[in-house]
């Protein structure tokens, strides 16, 4: 493990150079390891492995027309890869559960009876096992339960590890049975392209995960996008000048150098006068939200939140639903908008030609 200062704090972190990949493999060359789930995180972690070198199969439900189809176009061979969730299970000895968190509690009495003593039970998320007592997911003693959840969508695993860059990714270890939990853990975070791994634990993942995806990551995003939309519509300005003065200098230029260089760096690099303000008015805005993030915290570790997601993801009429408040977002004028300035980029128009 590397040490490395974080802001003071000194964590202890496994970056890949010093975990090569030949040593994931040897780790797991007598493991079959199988992805339960095509849907967000599947795709990802299952291709990245494949092309690693890792025995790899994929477990999707035949239900799910558009997973299963998609992992067939993806290379995944019924009878020889690809198979429904009941038998992948049963062939894995890594089983990775990588269906949504509702669904996971659905196929849970499947899974359970498919594990032997000795295989090890993933997840890239918390949510179930911390919130055992509304999801009812309680592994048996005889088997390792362990954790990488990459930092970010499933898209990006992919992305990255096309490009080069690989995902940063949290591991954790929950229950180790066979005293190799942890090395298994570590060889599939590499072996899923993580360019550095750095230790968590089941609770603090999922608290993190769930504040961070409803607060900075989409949610609080989301809404002060459209609060400074609004107010610059109301005051007269057109929907192009608010939607670029909002979202397209922050997606486009902005935060490109806070990702490379940081938000000093970038606070260094702006004119004087956005400097200034920037630097003045952070504080307002940092301290009008703090109750707000107070009462996420809360909601996240009460189980408030898992209550609402449960409920709401295994409704019948979930899709139906969320496609109604999806397409709310989507033809709001501020959305309409970013779709005619995304079709105005260089890249896009050229495309057109």
């Amino acid at each position: 493990m590397a040490k490395i200062d974080f802001g003071g704090t000194m964590e202890e972190v496994i970056i890949s150079d010093e975990f090569p990949m030949e040593k994931a493999k040897d780790i797991l060359k007598n493991e079959t390891i199988a992805i339960i789930g095509y849907g967000v995180q599947g795709p990802g972690q299952s291709q990245n492995m494949r092309d690693n070198g890792f025995s790899v199969i994929v477990g999707q439900s035949k239900e799910f027309k558009g997973d299963w189809d998609r992992a067939v176009n993806d290379g995944w061979e019924p009878g020889s890869t690809l198979f429904d969730i009941e038998e992948a299970a049963q062939r894995g000895t890594i089983i990775m559960m990588l269906v949504s968190d509702a669904a996971q509690k659905i196929i849970w009495p499947t899974i359970k009876k498919c594990l032997n003593p000795g295989d090890a039970l993933y997840f890239s998320h918390g949510f179930s096992i911390v919130y055992k007592d509304q999801t009812e997911i309680i592994p048996p003693e005889d088997v390792d339960v362990i954790l990488v959840a990459p930092k970010g969508s499933g898209a990006s695993v992919r992305a990255n590890f096309l490009d080069g860059s690989g995902i940063n990714s949290s591991y954790a270890v929950f229950q180790d049975y066979t005293g190799r939990a942890e090395e298994r853990t570590l060889a599939v975070g590499i072996g899923i392209g993580s360019g550095y791994l750095f230790p968590t634990t089941f609770e603090k993942e999922v608290h993190s995960d769930l504040v961070g995806e409803r607060g900075v990551l989409m949610g609080c995003l989301a809404g002060v996008m459209e609060a400074q939309y609004n107010i610059l519509r109301k005051h007269g300005h057109s929907p192009s000048e608010a939607f670029n003065e909002t979202v397209e200098e922050l997606t486009q230029s902005l935060i490109r150098l806070v990702a490379e260089n940081g938000m000093d760096w970038m606070y260094a690099n702006c004119s004087t006068t956005a400097q200034r303000g920037a630097l003045d008015w952070r504080h307002k805005f940092r301290d009008a939200v703090a109750p707000v993030f107070d009462d996420l915290y809360e909601s996240v570790v009460s189980g408030k939140e898992t209550a609402i997601v449960l409920e709401a993801n295994s409704a019948p009429d979930y899709m139906v639903k969320l496609k109604v408040e999806l397409d709310e977002i989507k033809n709001s004028e501020m959305w309409k908008t970013g779709a005619a300035v995304r079709e105005l980029r260089p890249e896009n128009r050229a495309k057109k030609k």
